[in-house]
């Protein structure tokens, strides 16, 4: 990294301050909502097959998605306050795991679906 041009002295910083983060964790709000919500229609579309089964992977969906909203929200404020500290980024990959067992408990739900759909 080079000295600004003003003669500051002061280096080039390697992130936005205060942008990125925020950025960071308005996208993974949207994507736990649409996991979330993708649950929650998947419940309700494969109710008539599935009765209770669908009715608990459809909470256990939507459940994920708000768990690891919350800790996406958690790494924010740490990742926040390490840039703003340290300067160095901090981060936890909890809620990409969440996220990722979301979506998958949203693609048995939808294959379980399509077996019933089948079988009966």
């Amino acid at each position: 990294m080079s000295a600004p041009a003003d003669g500051s002295g002061e280096r080039d910083r390697l992130f936005d301050p205060g942008l990125q983060p925020e950025r960071t964790l308005l996208a993974w709000r949207r994507t736990c909502l649409a996991f979330g919500v993708a649950s929650l229609v998947g419940m309700r579309f494969t109710m008539p097959q599935l009765g209770l089964v669908a009715v608990l992977l459809g909470i256990l969906g939507a459940g994920l998605a708000v768990l690891a909203y919350a800790l996406a929200a958690t790494g924010y404020r740490r990742a926040h306050a390490s840039l703003h500290g340290t300067g160095l980024l901090d981060r936890s990959g909890s809620p990409l795991l969440l996220a990722t067992v979301a979506v998958l408990l949203v693609g048995i739900l939808c294959g379980v679906m399509l077996l019933a759909d089948v079988v009966g």
